[in-house]
């Protein structure tokens, strides 16, 4: 019977025929049958449920095997002996297969209970141990686990129940998926839950052997020498009792036993089990693991692991089944990384198509996905302000979601950074950075000191000043400007990609300022500015005296004071003039100024924010009385009144202040004309409207009758203006003001009002020496002398009695690229724009500052074909301390209206070449044909050269040590398409690898 069978089976037959050929040798097989027919049937069944080709021959030896078990048990169970058995594990090379073990597994199921069943048993728990310890393949061991699943006698007792454990472990760690495609990847994700089953099942029965499995565990992934391990063992995770959690990371973290590189070994490639798609608490065990870390400060690791796989842990966002445990992760690798901006500025590039694959998925996990992601990518802008040109495209791509509010981040970014580590981070950063492309280099922030990177950035980029700092000779008596000769030389020279200004910060150090806190970058130029302006002037005294007493000759009438470097770069004068409105008598003081404070006007005084509002007619009687003696008062006070939209002196030709794009100078002008003439003739109707009003009014009338009649006039003049400029087609659109509260303001407006006359009443009353009393009067300034840079504060901190702080005005105000400002005696003087400081921030005891700023000034662009590039002068650069890139115009005007909270603070204009008065080529050390940086006297290039040799050395040693980090860093086990492998190659950030600055808030956040 057994010959028949076996020729119907491996017979050319149709499948059908042979079914029914087998059906009926089975039908007869269950009728008694003799020993010796029976044990034939017996070992054709094995042989053909072991060695079968296809599913018929195995399915008929499974057949054969079930009835030769129920209908023949004693010739069943002579048959299943132990040797057989152990013949049939051991009759091939290398560990048992699956399907010798599935036929061991259905002998025992049909075996019937007794000596033989019993020694079967006895025999398998050696056998199983021995074939784990053999490495069998996913499938083999995926049928030991079923096999003892289903017989759980058949486990090793004792000691060997540990080691098979332990074995087991080793084996899920040299899965491979055998197949391809989504069947495949299935079929192998269910042979490493049922192993891991087994697993799960063993330690309920014996607890004390999960510490030893973790061990095991952590001794296969933390394995440099070795292939890495499959991610099979991710399965094994989700089984561990989470009550183990604290106590297993808190050993293993302080186990001096674990190397750095096989810290790291084993959390890389814990990283790499988000992929898996079946693991529970996945997530918990690795967010545990990199607080223990945290925890003893092991930072290096942590920043090692965080840069190199927050990318792929951010791209396994795209799977909905493992979309949450990925998520998690990501959110604690990025709220702990506060210390650099770098890790989420690699994953600048992915998060517009990612947020693009997420809406188009429209599911629920996708939109809670989505909401979190934009969460988090306010939260890092939050924190690491100072990039525009990098966030711009991401806050494109969310800018429909969901915003949180500030509370909600700073709540956000509080829970999980890597608290008060600054000692120990300083030492890693920067680290192995490239210098800019742009060829500058960076200022390391100290501790919220980035509002002194700002400014000092700002002043080396003034290339006049620059220069001549450059210049100053090797024996002088000025040890601040010495220290800042040494900084912008190592600026200008130095291989590094970033600096640290410590020593120029200790000498220049606001005695009021607190150490480690935010401070207004203002207040510190103008106390740099003073300190170099006061200790050079004392420097001068002090030779003069020096050179007086070692000359033996009678002494030289002493030369008058010479202007200092802060007075011939920075310095101008200001006119003020005080009239008393009683007597008329005028008063006038001429001041000297580094820089303007321009302060915001009140909303109702923005309808009067014209673009010539500050210029006089030529004939106008109000200007005439500012520069004139004292005289009788003329009749009426209307001159006064007028003269609130007026500053420069009598006979002095309208000169507009005017704003240029990117044009050249010829075009500025052209435009400046233009305007002239419209203010020409506004300003004509408005001396013919003064000289009405002058035979109405009477110098007795009363003071309640003439205030009535001044505010008639303004709303006058301010319906006839709102209605010239919508004839113009230069207003708002009927129905709207042109300047109404929402309007965005511009430096025009601010200098405008900052030169308007103002009134001194009530309490601000002038005390006139004429009339010996306390008076009304009118004060009104005007520029008798501009300074080479012009430096414009834009006072957007005001003080707050409610909240008894500063608070920040947030208006929007457009930066002019080309600015013509009206000096006294008509003249009009052009200045260009070279710097911006930016504030990021709510207020001026937080936020962070950084800095626009370009070469030189303005200069025609260059034609379209002649470079890809723009000029050095006409190249902008964003400075973030230690990162700088290259920038634009574009940026400069845009920031305020991507990032609401980066607005302008303070601006540094440089005054156009050639228009400044006795200005010639050697004045002029920054025109084209003088470029060239200075030479620097011999000590400092010493110094910077030994210290770029000094870098190039620590450079070869951080690589060496870096390539150690990197030949131990494991790469990423591909076992399926469909869950390991990406199908894009991720790019480098745009973004630099150095730490950013400030503090976006009142919590600690630490700055490196």
């Amino acid at each position: 019977m057994d010959k028949i069978l076996e020729a119907v089976v491996t017979s050319s037959y149709p499948a059908s025929v042979k079914q029914g050929l087998v059906r009926r040798v089975l039908e007869a097989a269950r009728q008694p049958l003799e020993r010796e027919q029976c044990l034939a049937l017996l070992a054709l069944g094995a042989r053909l449920y072991v060695g079968g080709a296809d599913e018929l021959p195995r399915r008929v030896g499974c057949q054969l095997l079930h009835v030769a078990g129920r209908h023949h048990p004693a010739v069943f169970a002579e048959f299943f002996s132990a040797r057989r058995v152990l013949r049939l594990l051991q009759g091939g090379a290398g560990p048992p297969g699956a399907r010798a073990l599935a036929c061991v597994q259905l002998g025992l199921q049909l075996l019937p209970a007794g000596p033989a069943a019993d020694e079967l048993c006895a025999l398998l728990r050696r056998e199983v141990l021995r074939a784990v310890c053999e490495r069998p393949g996913p499938a083999a061991c995926a049928q030991v686990a079923r096999l003892l699943a289903r017989h759980p006698r058949c486990v090793p007792d004792g000691p060997h129940r540990l080691l098979f454990c332990q074995q087991l472990v080793r084996c899920l760690g040299r899965f491979r998926c055998p197949a391809e495609g989504e069947e495949g990847a299935v079929e192998f994700l269910e042979q490493a839950q049922q192993v891991s089953g087994l697993l799960a099942q063993l330690w309920r029965a014996q607890p004390a052997a999960i510490l030893p499995c973790l061990k095991e565990l952590f001794a296969v992934i933390s394995c440099t020498e070795e292939e890495p391990p499959s991610s099979a063992l991710a399965s094994v995770v989700q089984h561990l009792p989470l009550e183990l959690m604290d106590g297993v990371v808190r050993n293993l973290s302080n186990d001096d036993s674990v190397t750095d590189s096989q810290m790291l070994t084993a959390i890389s490639r814990m990283i790499d089990w988000v992929s898996w798609p079946l693991g529970r608490n996945i997530d918990k065990w690795i967010i545990a693991l990199l607080k223990g870390l945290a925890a003893v400060k092991k930072f290096s690791i942590l920043i090692e692991v965080s840069l190199a796989k927050i990318e792929k842990v951010f791209s396994k966002l795209l799977y909905p089944i493992v979309r949450g445990a990925a998520l998690s992760v990501l959110k604690y690798m990025l709220l702990t990384f506060q210390h650099s901006h770098e890790a989420f500025h690699l994953l600048l590039p992915h998060i517009p198509p990612m947020v693009a694959s997420l809406v188009k998925e429209d599911s629920n996990s996708g939109t809670s996905c989505l909401e979190q992601l934009a969460e988090l990518v306010h939260c890092m802008v939050f924190r690491f302000p100072g990039f525009p040109d990098l966030y711009e495209p991401v806050m494109e791509a969310v800018k429909d979601l969901h915003v949180p509010n500030e509370d909600r981040i700073k709540q956000l970014l509080g829970q999980d950074a890597w608290t008060s580590q600054k000692s120990e981070l300083a030492g890693f950063y920067p680290r192995l950075m490239a210098k800019s492309d742009t060829g500058k280099i960076g200022l390391i922030n100290l501790g919220n000191t980035c509002y002194v990177n700002s400014i000092l950035q700002a002043l080396f980029m003034a290339s006049d000043f620059r220069h001549c700092v450059l210049r100053l000779t090797e024996d002088n008596s000025q040890p601040l400007m010495t220290r800042l000769q040494w900084l912008f030389g190592f600026l200008e020279h130095s291989q590094r990609p970033a600096i640290s200004p410590e020593n120029f910060l200790s000498a220049s150090w606001t005695p009021w300022f607190s150490p480690g806190t935010q401070q207004d970058c203002s207040e510190y130029l103008k106390y740099l500015l003073d300190r170099l302006h006061e200790e050079e002037k004392t420097g001068a005294r002090i030779c003069q005296k020096l050179k007086q007493s070692s000359s033996p000759s009678p002494p030289e009438e002493p030369p008058g004071p010479s202007s200092t470097s802060v007075e011939k770069m920075f310095g101008g004068k200001i006119v003020t003039r005080l009239r008393c409105l009683r007597c008329l008598r005028v008063s006038c003081r001429e001041e000297a100024f580094t820089d303007l404070s321009l302060a915001f006007p009140p909303p109702e005084r923005r309808r009067r924010r014209r673009l010539g509002a500050v210029q006089p007619p030529a004939g106008d009687s109000g200007a005439r009385d500012l520069s004139a003696p004292p005289g009788p008062p003329a009749p009426g006070r209307e001159a006064p009144r007028r003269q609130r939209k007026h500053c420069i002196t009598a006979g002095a030709p309208p000169t507009a202040l005017d704003l240029q794009g990117l044009g050249p100078p010829e075009q500025a002008a052209g435009q400046g004309s233009k305007e002239e003439g419209v203010e020409r003739e506004e300003d004509g109707k408005e001396a013919r409207a003064g000289a009405e009003d002058k035979e109405v009014g009477e110098e007795e009338k009363d003071e309640a009758r003439m205030r009535e009649e001044e505010e008639e006039q303004v709303e006058k003049e301010e319906e006839e203006e709102t209605e010239k400029e919508r004839e113009g087609g230069g207003g708002a659109p009927a129905g709207e003001p042109p300047c109404g509260p929402e309007a965005s303001r511009s430096v025009l407006d601010l200098v405008n009002y900052f030169l308007c006359p103002e009134r001194l009443t009530a309490e601000n009353r002038y005390y006139c020496e004429a009339c010996a009393s306390l008076q009304d009067a009118e004060r009104a300034v005007e520029l008798s002398q501009g300074p080479r840079y012009l430096v414009l504060t834009l006072l957007r901190f005001s003080f707050d009695p409610r909240t008894l702080r500063r608070r920040k005005i947030l208006d929007d105000v457009s930066v002019p690229l080309l600015l013509r400002l009206p000096l006294a005696g008509g003249r009009a003087q052009a200045y260009d724009l070279c710097s911006v400081v930016v504030h990021s921030g709510v207020s001026s005891e937080s936020g962070h500052y950084y800095c626009y700023a370009r070469e030189g000034a303005a200069r025609p662009p260059p034609a379209l074909a002649t470079a890809d590039r723009p000029e050095p002068e006409n190249q902008w650069y964003l400075f973030n301390d230690t990162r700088v890139s290259f920038s634009s115009f574009e940026s400069v005007s845009n920031v305020t209206s991507f990032f609401p909270k980066d607005t302008a603070y303070v601006l540094f204009y440089r005054q156009r070449p050639g228009e400044g008065p006795g200005e010639g080529p050697e004045a002029e050390p920054g025109s084209p044909g003088q470029r060239a940086e200075p030479t620097l006297h011999k000590d400092l290039m010493e110094a910077i050269s030994k210290d770029n040799i000094l870098y190039l050395q620590e450079q070869e040693k951080e690589a060496r040590s870096r390539a150690a980090y990197i030949s131990a860093l494991p790469t990423s086990p591909h076992w399926g398409r469909g869950f390991d492998e990406d199908k894009d190659e991720d790019e480098g950030s745009p973004g630099g690898c150095n730490p950013a600055g400030g503090s976006g808030g009142d919590f600690h956040r630490l700055v490196f």
